[in-house]
């Protein structure tokens, strides 16, 4: 009886060593697993901006869906240049660069992720969840949480299988978030009145560079196109700079007069 006691005792110590381990390493190794395969996109963070020149170029003075900005440019192509939509313009120059200019709404990319993962009542819980409910305010505050997440900070150590999938739907969603481009640079962008990103960086003469702004009113996304510009040197951080510190919305009696 000592014996048959004894080897039921170990078989159900052992069977409880086996179903922690798969309880609490199955979630673990999964975790892991899935920091390692995540593409390195997922690992970005944005960067202040070494360069804070402006570029004192003459240029062309713009507005587009209630915005005004600068540009340190003057050689727009009127003629090919247009409005695409109710929100969006492509101005054309005659170097061969082009620009696109958006008017965002209020909590678009929030709203967006609503619209094709979950409803509206659901997405803002499972933001909240893991980085807080003041993300939940603005497309802005949810994707300064959302770019600074990276594989590293994953609680790897969790025991809920929850925490391993809300945090790889994250990151998912952050390497979809990120635009090629981002991968020679993403970086923090703001003026008196917005605050956002700049997705590449100049130094790398992407085929691309977007800016986006962002105010509690909604906000604006410029992309610039440097695939047919003339200019070897591409366009430079100063003469972005330009367009960043210029974004302004002007008051009611301003666009009355």
């Amino acid at each position: 009886m000592r014996t048959l006691r004894r080897i039921l005792v170990v078989v159900g110590v052992t069977l409880a060593g086996i179903v922690f381990c798969l309880y609490w390493a199955g979630p673990v190794a999964l975790s892991i697993w899935t920091a390692h395969k995540l593409p390195d996109r997922a690992r970005l963070v944005p960067q202040d901006l070494k360069d804070a020149s402006v570029s004192p170029s003459a240029g062309d003075k713009l507005s587009y869906f209630g915005y005004e900005f600068e540009l340190p440019w003057s050689d727009i192509d009127a003629s090919r240049s247009k409005t695409t939509n109710v929100n969006q313009a492509v101005i054309i120059f005659r170097s061969g660069l082009q620009m696109s200019v958006t008017g965002l709404p209020p909590k678009e990319t929030i709203n967006g992720l609503a619209s094709s993962h979950a409803t509206p009542q659901t997405i803002a819980p499972f933001i909240a969840s893991e980085f807080g409910v003041d993300a939940t305010r603005s497309d802005y505050e949810f994707l300064r949480h959302l770019y600074n997440f990276t594989p590293e900070k994953m609680n790897r150590w969790a025991l809920s299988p929850k925490t391993h999938y809300r945090e790889s739907m994250l990151l998912t969603i952050k390497s979809a978030a990120l635009l090629p481009w981002a991968d020679s640079g993403i970086f923090n962008i703001r003026n008196s009145e917005y605050t956002g990103f700049q997705q590449g960086s100049p130094d790398a003469r992407p085929v691309g560079i977007v800016l986006t702004l962002y105010s509690e009113n909604g906000g604006v996304e410029f992309v610039f196109s440097q695939k047919k510009y003339q200019n070897p040197a591409g366009v430079s951080q100063a003469e972005i700079n330009r367009v960043i510190q210029s974004v302004r919305k002007p008051t009611v009696a301003e666009v009355q007069r």
